[in-house]
């Protein structure tokens, strides 16, 4: 990714305010789910484990797509990477995004990271 362009996400992320999803929070191995708020879009962010290991699983648009970049930022590169259709999931009704950082592989044919770079673009509108 272009070096000033990942700048402008981290700064993007800095002002991302957090809200819990309701609930009561989870041990750190288990989902944990939050609602981001940047500008005037919201994204729900579950996420799961702990660096290397664990992921996230984010809304599909914009704000999410954000939130990903900027997981992957801070735990390295994603070996796997899916989106979910709409309505698959009640918590994700308009879709997800899904990064797993793991030993596991599989062969999935999904969005590519340059996918979700563009659409994180939107976010910083």
């Amino acid at each position: 990714m272009d070096p000033g362009l990942l700048e402008r996400f981290r700064a993007a992320g800095a002002k991302i305010t957090w809200r819990g999803a309701g609930g009561s929070p989870e041990p750190p191995t288990r989902r944990c789910a939050r609602i981001a708020h940047l500008n005037d879009e919201e994204a729900r962010v579950e996420s799961w484990g702990r660096s290397p290991r664990g992921g996230v699983e984010v809304d599909s648009g914009p704000l999410g797509a954000l939130v990903l970049l900027l997981e992957a930022d801070r735990r390295g590169s994603v070996p796997i990477l899916e989106s979910r259709e709409a309505g698959v999931d009640r918590s994700f009704p308009s879709g997800a995004l899904r990064a797993e950082w793991s030993s596991r592989t599989r062969n999935v044919a999904g969005p590519t990271i340059h996918d979700v770079i563009e659409l994180a673009r939107y976010a910083l509108a």
